[in-house]
């Protein structure tokens, strides 16, 4: 049985959140949220973030970091050697896997390094001056001309 919420009643006083309505209706519909590999998001501050992700045993060459329409997308898994092995406890999980974050507006990938089997990406929000809130002055002074349109 599929539910479907319509969160439109809410957004109809608003102007411009309307890819707030798609993400809440993404994250409903996943069932279940991908949670290997283990990871963090932190704040660091008013505008610089970090998600660390556990990737041990995987070097830099077996990870793909890609950012596309305000999507970062960190891939990777173990690649295929010759080196035949044979555990007799495997306890080091070496699957592939994919995780995507959302990066809300004006949040920048800055970098990433890999230390101690722990990859980290730097992010940083950079709002650009046009974007900023500005404040407008009332002014009594200056008043627009106003025109009478005659209708004929």
């Amino acid at each position: 049985m599929a539910t479907t919420l319509s969160l439109a009643p809410l957004f109809r006083q608003s102007v411009g959140f309307d890819r707030f309505n798609d993400l809440f209706e993404s994250a409903l519909r996943s069932e279940a949220p991908n949670s290997y590999p283990p990871h963090n998001v932190e704040k660091h501050g008013d505008d610089a973030y970090r998600i660390v992700i556990a990737v041990a045993g995987l070097t830099e060459e077996d990870l793909d970091i890609q950012v596309e329409r305000g999507v970062l997308t960190v891939s990777g898994g173990k690649r295929e050697t010759d080196e035949k092995v044979a555990y007799l406890h495997q306890g080091i999980a070496q699957r592939a896997f994919r995780l995507s974050f959302r990066l809300a507006d004006h949040i920048e990938v800055r970098g990433a390094a890999l230390n101690n089997g722990l990859l980290s990406i730097d992010l940083l929000r950079e709002v650009p001056e046009e974007a900023k809130p500005k404040r407008i002055m009332i002014g009594g002074e200056a008043k627009p001309e106003l025109r009478q349109v005659s209708l004929q």
